[in-house]
Protein backbone atom coordinates (compact mmCIF):
# COMPACT_ATOMS: atom_id res chain seq x y z
CA UNK A 1 0.00 0.00 0.00
CA UNK A 2 2.79 2.36 0.84
CA UNK A 3 3.98 2.43 -2.67
CA UNK A 4 1.05 2.51 -4.01
CA UNK A 5 0.03 6.04 -1.77
CA UNK A 6 3.77 7.24 -2.79
CA UNK A 7 2.47 8.26 -5.74
CA UNK A 8 -0.20 9.23 -4.93
CA UNK A 9 -2.89 11.88 -2.70
CA UNK A 10 -12.73 16.84 10.09
CA UNK A 11 -15.53 14.53 8.17
CA UNK A 12 -19.06 15.74 8.83
CA UNK A 13 -22.04 16.34 6.31
CA UNK A 14 -23.12 19.26 4.84
CA UNK A 15 -27.11 18.69 4.79
CA UNK A 16 -26.15 15.60 2.64
CA UNK A 17 -28.96 12.68 2.67
CA UNK A 18 -26.21 10.38 0.70
CA UNK A 19 -24.69 8.19 3.01
CA UNK A 20 -21.52 5.72 2.13
CA UNK A 21 -23.14 2.85 3.16
CA UNK A 22 -25.92 3.33 0.61
CA UNK A 23 -24.32 2.89 -2.15
CA UNK A 24 -22.87 -0.45 -3.23
CA UNK A 25 -21.81 -0.33 -6.96
CA UNK A 26 -19.38 3.05 -8.58
CA UNK A 27 -22.33 4.22 -10.71
CA UNK A 28 -24.08 4.33 -7.41
CA UNK A 29 -21.50 7.84 -6.69
CA UNK A 30 -22.71 11.56 -6.00
CA UNK A 31 -23.49 13.25 -9.49
CA UNK A 32 -22.03 16.49 -7.55
CA UNK A 33 -19.10 14.40 -7.16
CA UNK A 34 -18.57 13.13 -10.58
CA UNK A 35 -19.29 17.26 -11.80
CA UNK A 36 -16.25 18.34 -9.64
CA UNK A 37 -13.94 15.78 -10.60
CA UNK A 38 -14.81 16.06 -14.32
CA UNK A 39 -13.76 19.84 -13.97
CA UNK A 40 -10.61 19.14 -11.95
CA UNK A 41 -9.39 16.15 -14.41
CA UNK A 42 -10.23 18.88 -17.44
CA UNK A 43 -8.09 21.52 -15.73
CA UNK A 44 -5.07 18.97 -15.05
CA UNK A 45 -4.98 17.02 -18.77
CA UNK A 46 -5.07 21.32 -20.50
CA UNK A 47 -1.50 21.50 -19.04
CA UNK A 48 1.02 20.58 -21.43
CA UNK A 49 3.31 19.67 -18.32
CA UNK A 50 3.03 20.28 -14.55
CA UNK A 51 5.63 19.95 -11.48
CA UNK A 52 4.66 20.38 -7.77
CA UNK A 53 6.02 20.02 -4.03
CA UNK A 54 4.72 17.35 -2.73
CA UNK A 55 4.47 15.95 0.93
CA UNK A 56 3.92 12.51 2.31
CA UNK A 57 2.68 12.30 5.89
CA UNK A 58 2.50 8.35 7.67
CA UNK A 59 0.89 7.72 10.47
CA UNK A 60 1.08 4.18 12.21
CA UNK A 61 -0.32 3.41 15.24
CA UNK A 62 2.01 4.02 18.32
CA UNK A 63 4.55 5.31 16.20
CA UNK A 64 5.88 8.93 15.81
CA UNK A 65 4.62 10.60 12.68
CA UNK A 66 6.78 10.10 9.62
CA UNK A 67 7.04 13.09 7.08
CA UNK A 68 8.76 13.02 3.74
CA UNK A 69 9.10 15.72 1.04
CA UNK A 70 10.00 15.44 -2.90
CA UNK A 71 8.64 16.87 -6.22
CA UNK A 72 6.12 15.45 -8.80
CA UNK A 73 6.59 15.98 -12.36
CA UNK A 74 4.68 14.84 -15.84
CA UNK A 75 5.43 15.73 -19.28
CA UNK A 76 3.00 13.66 -21.81
CA UNK A 77 3.24 10.18 -20.60
CA UNK A 78 6.40 10.55 -19.23
CA UNK A 79 6.63 11.75 -15.50
CA UNK A 80 9.46 11.97 -12.80
CA UNK A 81 9.13 11.70 -8.93
CA UNK A 82 11.34 12.06 -5.83
CA UNK A 83 10.70 11.65 -2.56
CA UNK A 84 12.54 10.59 0.13
CA UNK A 85 15.62 7.93 -0.60
CA UNK A 86 13.31 7.40 -3.50
CA UNK A 87 12.84 8.01 -6.96
CA UNK A 88 10.37 6.85 -10.01
CA UNK A 89 11.30 7.66 -13.46
CA UNK A 90 9.61 7.11 -16.43
CA UNK A 91 9.79 8.02 -20.02
CA UNK A 92 6.59 6.70 -21.57
CA UNK A 93 7.59 2.98 -21.88
CA UNK A 94 10.36 1.95 -19.33
CA UNK A 95 9.80 2.94 -15.61
CA UNK A 96 13.12 3.31 -13.18
CA UNK A 97 12.82 2.41 -9.59
CA UNK A 98 15.51 3.94 -7.17
CA UNK A 99 15.99 3.06 -3.75
CA UNK A 100 18.20 5.34 -2.46
CA UNK A 101 18.71 2.90 0.54
CA UNK A 102 19.44 -0.18 -0.87
CA UNK A 103 21.76 1.24 -3.84
CA UNK A 104 19.44 -0.46 -6.42
CA UNK A 105 17.75 0.58 -9.62
CA UNK A 106 15.00 -1.78 -10.92
CA UNK A 107 14.16 -1.36 -14.70
CA UNK A 108 10.78 -2.32 -15.70
CA UNK A 109 8.17 -1.80 -18.44
CA UNK A 110 5.31 1.08 -17.69
CA UNK A 111 2.51 -1.02 -16.11
CA UNK A 112 -0.74 -0.91 -18.19
CA UNK A 113 -3.64 1.60 -16.76
CA UNK A 114 -6.14 -1.70 -16.53
CA UNK A 115 -3.26 -3.85 -14.60
CA UNK A 116 -4.06 -4.40 -10.93
CA UNK A 117 -1.04 -4.25 -9.98
CA UNK A 118 -0.01 -0.20 -12.10
CA UNK A 119 0.77 2.21 -9.33
CA UNK A 120 -0.45 5.54 -8.99
CA UNK A 121 1.28 7.77 -10.93
CA UNK A 122 1.22 11.52 -12.05
CA UNK A 123 -0.79 10.58 -14.28
CA UNK A 124 -3.27 8.51 -13.15
CA UNK A 125 -3.28 10.41 -9.55
CA UNK A 126 -5.46 13.14 -11.33
CA UNK A 127 -8.12 9.88 -12.75
CA UNK A 128 -7.44 6.88 -10.52
CA UNK A 129 -11.36 7.30 -9.01
CA UNK A 130 -12.83 6.75 -12.62
CA UNK A 131 -13.91 2.60 -13.16
CA UNK A 132 -15.49 0.45 -11.01
CA UNK A 133 -12.77 0.98 -7.98
CA UNK A 134 -14.50 3.43 -6.10
CA UNK A 135 -17.61 4.76 -5.14
CA UNK A 136 -17.87 8.13 -4.03
CA UNK A 137 -19.23 11.42 -2.33
CA UNK A 138 -18.80 14.99 -2.05
CA UNK A 139 -19.19 15.36 1.96
CA UNK A 140 -18.32 18.83 2.58
CA UNK A 141 -17.33 22.41 1.66
CA UNK A 142 -15.99 24.78 4.37
CA UNK A 143 -13.10 27.50 5.09
CA UNK A 144 -9.89 26.01 5.85
CA UNK A 145 -6.77 28.06 5.98
CA UNK A 146 -8.31 30.75 4.24
CA UNK A 147 -9.95 28.82 1.48
CA UNK A 148 -13.07 27.03 0.64
CA UNK A 149 -12.45 23.86 -0.01
CA UNK A 150 -14.91 20.92 -0.99
CA UNK A 151 -14.17 17.15 0.21
CA UNK A 152 -14.82 14.18 -2.02
CA UNK A 153 -15.03 10.36 0.02
CA UNK A 154 -13.75 7.40 -2.14
CA UNK A 155 -15.09 4.18 -1.08
CA UNK A 156 -13.73 1.26 -2.49
CA UNK A 157 -15.58 -1.15 -4.04
CA UNK A 158 -13.32 -4.28 -2.94
CA UNK A 159 -14.26 -5.42 0.48
CA UNK A 160 -10.45 -6.59 0.68
CA UNK A 161 -8.74 -3.47 -0.15
CA UNK A 162 -6.16 -1.98 2.82
CA UNK A 163 -8.02 0.54 3.19
CA UNK A 164 -11.57 1.44 4.25
CA UNK A 165 -11.44 5.08 2.35
CA UNK A 166 -9.85 8.06 0.59
CA UNK A 167 -10.51 11.72 1.23
CA UNK A 168 -9.44 14.06 -1.10
CA UNK A 169 -9.70 17.87 -0.27
CA UNK A 170 -10.03 20.42 -3.47
CA UNK A 171 -9.43 23.98 -3.49
CA UNK A 172 -12.98 25.09 -5.10
CA UNK A 173 -11.81 28.66 -6.20
CA UNK A 174 -8.98 27.15 -8.28
CA UNK A 175 -10.23 23.40 -8.63
CA UNK A 176 -6.60 22.10 -7.53
CA UNK A 177 -6.00 18.94 -5.40
CA UNK A 178 -4.54 20.04 -2.42
CA UNK A 179 -4.46 16.41 -0.78
CA UNK A 180 -5.85 13.02 -0.53
CA UNK A 181 -5.99 11.26 2.36
CA UNK A 182 -6.16 7.15 3.20
CA UNK A 183 -7.33 5.82 6.04
CA UNK A 184 -5.76 1.99 6.29
CA UNK A 185 -7.59 -0.33 8.21
CA UNK A 186 -5.38 -1.37 10.58
CA UNK A 187 -5.36 2.42 11.70
CA UNK A 188 -2.54 3.86 9.62
CA UNK A 189 -2.82 6.73 8.07
CA UNK A 190 -1.32 8.35 4.44
CA UNK A 191 -1.84 12.21 3.68
CA UNK A 192 -0.39 13.27 0.11
CA UNK A 193 -0.19 16.80 -0.11
CA UNK A 194 0.72 18.58 -3.55
CA UNK A 195 2.32 22.66 -3.05
CA UNK A 196 3.54 25.44 -5.38
CA UNK A 197 2.11 24.01 -8.28
CA UNK A 198 4.13 25.05 -11.27
CA UNK A 199 1.77 23.96 -14.92
CA UNK A 200 3.30 24.23 -18.20
CA UNK A 201 7.20 24.45 -17.24
CA UNK A 202 9.68 23.47 -19.63
CA UNK A 203 12.03 20.39 -18.51
CA UNK A 204 15.50 19.99 -19.59
CA UNK A 205 15.77 17.04 -22.48
CA UNK A 206 16.64 13.55 -21.40
CA UNK A 207 15.18 14.69 -17.51
CA UNK A 208 12.31 11.52 -17.75
CA UNK A 209 15.14 9.50 -18.18
CA UNK A 210 17.60 7.39 -15.95
CA UNK A 211 20.69 8.45 -16.17
CA UNK A 212 23.21 6.17 -14.57
CA UNK A 213 26.33 8.53 -14.09
CA UNK A 214 23.98 9.87 -11.51
CA UNK A 215 24.27 7.13 -9.47
CA UNK A 216 27.28 5.29 -9.02
CA UNK A 217 27.61 2.16 -7.09
CA UNK A 218 24.31 1.27 -7.68
CA UNK A 219 23.43 -1.98 -8.59
CA UNK A 220 21.11 -2.14 -11.45
CA UNK A 221 18.43 -4.87 -11.77
CA UNK A 222 16.53 -5.65 -15.03
CA UNK A 223 13.32 -7.01 -14.51
CA UNK A 224 12.04 -6.65 -18.30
Amino acid sequence: MRKTLLFLFTFSLLGLSLQAQDFTKASDSDPEAKAILKQLKAKYDAYKSLEAQITLEIEIPEQPKEVQKGTIARSGDKYRFKIANQAFISDGQTLWIILGNNKEVQISEVPEEDEETAMITPQTLFSFYEGDDFIYYLTNEMMQDGKLVQQIEFKPTDEYADYSKLRMTIDKKKKEIIRVKAFGKDGTRYTFSLNGMNPNKTFAAGYFAFNKAEYPGYTIVDLR
